[in-house]
């Protein structure tokens, strides 16, 4: 047997004895409730991590949010300045609001456990916990540093986080995404859609719909042209999806519409079709005279491509998983993460976290005898030597506790 498989099988026999503990940190972050839109709900969260990195030789930074509860960076005590990182990323907010534990609550049932969250994605964060935990244990050499951000406004679209994510994917030499993986099967997500959001408003004329109807010009009508040519940009071959959700408009009744609007959702593979549809959404022209539009909105989510960096990343876990005796497939998310914005800049392999099922759904869980397996994959690819052939300058990272 070869030296790299009989690491794996110490890595993963180790981690498998660990399973009952993986299981109580998840349950304790699960109790936790932490939705996007509460921020001080994040604090405790936080604490657990925290206190759970420390525990293995790590540095906590927290940060505060304006509108959200922050974000937490976990940086090894041992790494120096200006030396090479990898990042994981992961993020602590859910979209179940508090007291949803009264009527889900975290319990196990069958070999899985259950819970708002658990799934999506607090299981993938307890996986990396113990990953480095088992390096650290095993003296697992790790040639670049394993720091951790964990956000929490990721269901929100990371409005405040992202820069601090690219920051640190420009810096890191490969980035690994603790978000669920695609389905009970346990698929890598080696490619997620681009997602974008549009509104387009419409402004037309108000006249009594009985007695003057000529003098009016229809919001209402306007917009059901727009609907339509919204929709015409679907191309099912090549990925690209384009929904009208929602819409709005009129006054009442008896009177022609002066203003409507209608809300686009938008997912695309590449970048070249989200710069397309893009241009093309804001290229929309009236169909009637007397109308105007007025549109807004971009792909706020790059895609997440099958680039070759991203590639030799997910050949890399396919030999791991090997050497572990896992069965690893890959896959195509149609929503989008973290991973989309890591992507532009290094080597994301994405859906490292749990197997499982029922994401942001009443049966949410996961497969409780795959995270010690799950947790063991990402410790192998932690250990991987440096992958980027010239490395960018590296830059400091302050570590000191913030809490």
């Amino acid at each position: 047997m070869s030296a790299s498989r009989i690491q794996s099988q110490r890595i993963r026999d180790h981690l498998a004895a660990q399973q009952d503990e993986m299981v109580a940190l998840l349950t304790a972050l699960a109790r936790a409730e932490s939705p996007s839109h509460e921020p001080h709900t994040q604090d405790d969260v936080f604490q657990l991590l925290g206190v759970a990195m420390r525990d293995r030789g790590f540095r906590i930074r927290k940060t505060k949010g304006s509108k959200t509860g922050g974000n937490l960076l976990a940086v090894p005590e041992s790494r120096g300045k200006r030396t090479p990182i990898q990042l994981m990323l992961g993020h602590c907010d859910t979209v179940w609001p508090v007291g949803t534990t009264q009527s889900m609550p975290v319990e196990q049932r069958d070999g899985k456990l259950f819970g708002p969250g658990v799934y999506d994605m607090k299981a993938g964060l307890v996986q990396a916990v113990f990953a480095v935990g088992a390096l650290r244990d095993l003296g697992v050499s790790v040639p670049v540093a394993p720091v951790l951000f964990v956000n929490s406004d990721e269901e929100i679209g990371s409005p405040e986080s992202t820069p601090h994510i690219k920051r640190l994917s420009q810096i890191a030499d490969r980035a690994f995404v603790m978000e669920p993986s695609l389905g009970p099967t346990g698929q890598l997500k080696t490619a997620r859609k681009g997602v974008g959001r549009f509104t387009v408003r419409v402004v037309g004329k108000a006249a009594h719909a009985g007695l003057d109807p000529g003098k009016g010009v229809s919001a209402i009508l306007e917009l059901s042209h727009v609907v339509q040519a919204l929709f015409a940009l679907n191309d099912p071959e090549r990925g690209i999806t384009v929904n009208v959700g929602t819409i709005d408009g009129g006054m009442r009744p008896n009177v022609v519409a002066p203003e409507a609007k209608a809300d686009a959702d938008v997912r695309v593979l590449t970048q070249e079709d989200a710069r397309r549809i893009e241009a093309a959404i804001h290229g929309l022209k009236p169909s009637i005279p007397g109308t105007e539009l007025h549109i807004e909105g971009h792909i706020g989510r790059p895609p997440l491509e099958r680039t070759p960096r991203n590639q030799r990343l997910w050949n890399a876990a396919q030999e791991l998983a090997d050497d572990m005796g896992i069965e690893l497939q890959e896959g195509t998310a149609g929503g989008g993460s973290d991973g989309n914005t890591t992507s532009l800049a290094t080597a994301t392999l994405d859906g490292l976290g749990a197997v499982g099922d029922g994401a942001h759904a009443v049966h949410e869980h996961v497969i409780i005898e795959h995270m010690p397996e799950r947790a063991a994959l990402l410790a192998g690819m932690l250990a991987l030597p440096m992958m980027r052939t010239e490395s960018p300058e590296q830059q400091g990272i302050a570590t000191e506790s913030t809490t």
